[in-house]
């Protein structure tokens, strides 16, 4: 009996852990003091745990297109703040204002986004931003 509850209990440990390790804090992967202001069009969603993610073509100077990536809180944080898996869709304008990767890849750490269409602002600061 005490060796079935200590292989349920190491088990439990290993599935609990995974998600502790998922997960990271906004110092660790985005650096507050590099904030970038990018528009483009929405070409992919992801409604996926520990957050969200969206994508844009971002059109350069010189009109080279370039993706960009943008994270967001987890789906139950959204949802809570009045978002929907309507809010934003393929295809819309946006304008972002984000905190850029510390890696320096195309990815950031969105704060704002507006849709550019409507003025609209569908997602004010990020719960993982300092």
């Amino acid at each position: 009996m005490k060796r079935r509850l200590a292989i349920i209990l190491c088990m439990a440990a290993i599935v609990l852990s995974r998600d502790l390790l998922a997960h990271h804090s906004f110092t660790a992967e985005f650096d507050a003091s590099k904030p970038v202001t990018l528009s483009g069009v929405v070409t992919k969603l992801e409604w996926a745990n520990p957050h969200i993610w969206f994508f844009i073509d971002v059109k350069g100077e010189d009109g080279t297109v370039t993706n960009w990536g943008f994270e967001l809180a987890g789906s139950a944080q959204l949802v809570r703040l009045g978002w929907k898996r309507s809010s934003m869709k393929i295809g819309d304008m946006v304008t972002v204002d984000a905190s850029r990767s510390r890696d320096g890849s195309n990815n950031a750490n969105a704060k704002n986004i507006v849709l550019t269409s409507t003025g609209q602002r569908v997602f004010i600061g990020s719960p993982q931003a300092p």
